[in-house]
């Protein structure tokens, strides 16, 4: 499981830049660049939610990362292989406003 650090911080799974949701997916079957990625898993915090309210309770640095970026040098058979992640998009909105910060194209 990679390491993972998350700079959406209007995720409702979101601790401290750390995940509480215990898995991501991350989309982007035809990416090329990092831009072309995102996590399909982020869902916005609303007024009033609490930041590890729909998750496991606190956040974690290592998680499963389920991977649709098929050219990704670190997708094995849709899981992601790297060591370490970075989900970036501290103002996001919408699941397109993230990407994975570390797809790199095969």
């Amino acid at each position: 499981m990679p390491a993972l650090r998350c700079s959406a911080m209007t995720c409702v799974y979101n601790d401290g830049e750390l995940c509480s949701k215990g898995d991501i997916k991350v989309g982007g079957s035809n990416a090329m660049t990092a831009d072309e990625t995102c996590c399909e898993s982020f869902k916005e915090r609303n007024e009033g939610s609490m930041s590890n309210s729909m998750g496991t309770g606190c956040g974690c640095t290592n998680i499963g990362v389920d991977c649709d970026a098929h050219d990704c040098i670190s997708n094995d058979k849709c899981k992601c292989v790297a060591g370490a992640i970075n989900i970036e998009g501290c103002e996001a909105c919408h699941r397109e406003d993230t990407r994975c910060g570390s797809f790199r194209c095969k």
